[in-house]
């Protein structure tokens, strides 16, 4: 068993939209990630998402309702097949916790900003 330090995992990488996996329990990774900009829209059909920001603020834009703003300390868990995408005017930190292998881009597989195999930390 190992603690992890949020803050020190975030600080070992500054790019955007290319999650690290910082832990693993039951199936499911925990994963970091750091956004700026906008995200692919997509969905998963098989897994529900859990977005928890660490620091700053996003947007999280919904296909057939209105965006919902998520700061920090607050977490959506976005359902299975339910088309999202999320939106950062800053950058912003986030913990994501899904099924291990769930891939970033979901549907949108074929995106420049998939990553098929997340790095560990």
């Amino acid at each position: 068993m190992q603690k992890v330090n949020l803050a020190q995992k975030l600080a070992m990488f500054q790019d955007h939209w290319n999650p690290r996996i910082v832990g693993e329990l039951n199936g499911q990774h925990v994963k970091l990630v750091k956004f700026k900009g906008e995200f692919v829209w997509h969905k998963h059909d098989s897994e529900d998402e859990m977005f928890l920001v660490v620091s700053g603020w996003f947007r999280m834009e919904l296909q057939d309702q209105p965006a919902i703003g998520l700061g920090e300390g607050e977490f959506l868990i976005v359902p299975r097949g339910v088309m999202h995408r999320p939106v950062a005017d800053e950058e912003v930190s986030v913990l994501l916790f899904e099924p291990a292998g769930t891939l970033n881009t979901g549907d949108a597989a074929t995106s420049t900003l998939t990553v098929a195999k997340p790095e560990n930390l």
